[in-house]
């Protein structure tokens, strides 16, 4: 399936502040605006649709699973990356000083699904996880 031909993902999300999601997802993750409004504004996040609604009622959730030894946050959306789109891309948030969730780490070392992982907060604590795995194929695997 050619580029052109493989489905986007949308995902809507709450903020509690349309300017820091600004900073935060065009200036420190690259994301290029598209349309907006005053309560929400649209991100090209690596070619999939985000879009970040205005909602300072949102109280987010805390639930936690147990994933290879780490408390992962239940409600999270992410980016799987290529290894080197990842390193880097961590590297511009270590640089920025992030406080991660999950410290940047390999899961499932040697196993089927081992991957690059981490998970950190936008302003608004929405959790937000990047991974990456050597082998594309994995992705998917069981």
């Amino acid at each position: 399936m050619s580029a052109e031909q493989r489905p986007r993902f949308h995902l809507a999300f709450p903020v509690d502040d349309l300017a820091a999601a600004r900073r935060f997802y065009g200036d420190l993750l690259g994301c290029s605006e598209g349309r907006s409004t005053q309560e929400w504004v649209d991100f090209n996040f690596h070619g999939h649709q985000l879009v970040a609604h205005l909602d300072t009622s949102s109280g987010g959730s805390t639930a936690t699973n147990s994933v290879d030894g780490e408390a992962v946050p239940v409600r999270h959306f992410g980016l799987i990356l290529s290894v080197s789109a990842w390193l880097e891309l961590v590297a511009r948030l270590v640089e920025h000083d992030t406080e991660f969730l999950i410290e940047p780490q390999v899961r499932f070392e040697g196993q089927v699904g081992e991957q690059h992982t981490c998970f950190f907060l936008d302003p608004s604590g929405n959790a937000i996880e990047l991974k990456a795995f050597a082998n594309d194929e994995a992705i998917f695997a069981s």
